[in-house]
């Protein structure tokens, strides 16, 4: 397989899978002219939140603000209420605490997600963590919609950049209609590489080459790597699947 170099490559959610992320690295080998970008989610759920954190800080590689950092950040920056923090933890906050030394997250730490972008616009391809509310312009969008929006992004029917491919993470792939564990998904203008790396029913940690269409993915609870064309391990997603499954859930 001819690869091309100076790749763009694109990680999901961590969620403090710290092994499985340096074998994911191993397995892109990422040379010094390489873009790496991660679409949030670094921490919680996982068990090395913390070594993640301070990986992805000290690299050179950029990274995107998740709903899991930016809950970090108003708990510890904010008077967030009881219940607020409870969810939280509850949310994998719990692990994120238990992977500091004495439970305690350093203020660099919580310096650095206070910079974290919510988007970068890299021309061709617009990385943000969940997706856009489709009925405003850009201009408009907040922190809490792109770190948060499900399936008013989702069941979209067009594109909301005609002439760029929206990556996102944030929603786990099998819970979209008809996609299986560790396949992508892709809908109207987007494309979602989050494979629920900390969940039991998947275990894959994806990362997509976007200049060679390839995927590198390790699971997590397996040890095992695999790298495959786009083409392979995409499945297409219809607005009105989106919709359907919505309102089902709605009504159970």
């Amino acid at each position: 397989m001819s690869v091309i170099r100076q790749r763009r490559i694109v990680i999901g959610d961590v969620h403090g899978h710290y092994q499985g992320l340096m074998r994911l690295l191993e397995a892109i080998a990422p040379a010094s002219d390489d873009q790496v970008y991660f679409l949030g989610d670094l921490i919680d759920r996982g068990p090395k939140s913390s070594q993640v954190v301070n990986f992805v800080k000290n690299s050179p590689y950029q990274c995107l603000l998740g709903n899991h950092e930016q809950m970090l950040l108003n708990i510890f920056t904010k008077r967030i209420p009881t219940p607020t923090v409870q969810a939280w933890l509850y949310s994998g906050g719990q692990a994120t605490v238990a992977s500091y030394q004495e439970a305690t997250i350093p203020h660099e730490h919580l310096e650095w997600f206070s910079t974290l972008p919510t988007h970068l616009d890299l021309g061709d391809i617009w990385l943000v963590h969940a997706g856009v509310d489709p009925s405003i312009p850009l201009i408009e969008q907040t922190a809490e919609q792109m770190c948060w929006v499900r399936d008013e992004f989702h069941s979209i029917q067009k594109p909301y950049f005609p002439d760029k491919l929206m990556i996102i993470g944030h929603t786990i792939t099998f819970t979209l209609p008809g996609v299986l564990p560790g396949k992508l998904a892709q809908g109207q203008g987007w494309i979602d590489i989050d494979t629920g790396a900390y969940h039991p029913r998947s275990g894959w940690l994806t990362a997509l080459d976007v200049t060679n269409c390839l995927v590198y993915q390790v699971n997590v609870f397996k040890n095992c790597v695999r790298t495959l064309p786009l083409k392979e391990v995409v499945t297409n997603i219809k607005p009105e699947q989106i919709r359907v499954s919505a309102r089902n859930r709605c009504l159970a």
